[in-house]
């Protein structure tokens, strides 16, 4: 296990019976307010890139719009937000993904990049993978190149990572 993982793993909180009966809620936010083990987490992502690495980062509704931000600034690059829909005020892209009991959509601002322009895609966990693939197709569509795919924690018992195939997805806990 590397470091990272041993500290994302220590700020883990297990929360049974969230949000409904039966499942087991893996609780981030100590992680995120635990400030040296935030900047430990974001500098080890942006070190796994470079900081040449990417132009730009779009984080993901809602906890992914925390790690877009430590990121964008520890890169000093721009961070973008990937919405639910109806939140964004200007010309968006939409798309709408399944959800295990319905539907869902996301937006991006259709001028969020410049074309070409390289886009690192963060979020707090992989889980099925829905969200993770709606968004890097959205940031494709707003003109951006997908350089990279992270994730604070990845649940391996579900089945995110093939519904994300080829896309190389970096994790920093596996569980």
């Amino acid at each position: 296990m590397t470091d990272l993982a041993k500290l994302v793993a220590s700020h883990v909180v297990d929360v049974p019976d969230f949000p409904k009966p039966g499942i087991l809620f893996k609780d981030l936010t100590p992680l995120f307010a635990d400030g040296m083990a935030f900047r430990e987490m974001v500098d080890g992502i942006v070190d796994h890139y470079g900081r040449e690495g990417f132009d730009a980062v779009a984080g993901i509704e809602a906890r992914g719009f925390l790690l877009a931000a430590g990121i964008a600034y520890a890169a000093g690059v721009g961070a973008v937000p990937v919405r639910k829909a109806g939140k964004l005020p200007r010309e968006t892209y939409t798309a709408s993904y399944e959800l295990e009991y319905g539907e869902a959509a996301l937006e991006i601002h259709r001028d969020a990049f410049r074309p070409g322009q390289r886009v690192l895609v963060v979020d707090d966990v992989l889980a099925t993978g829905g969200t993770a693939a709606t968004s890097l197709d959205l940031v494709e569509r707003a003109g951006g190149v997908v350089t990279g795919f992270t994730v604070v924690l990845e649940l391996s018992f579900l089945p995110g990572r093939e519904r994300l195939a080829p896309r190389d997805v970096h994790a920093l806990l596996t569980v």
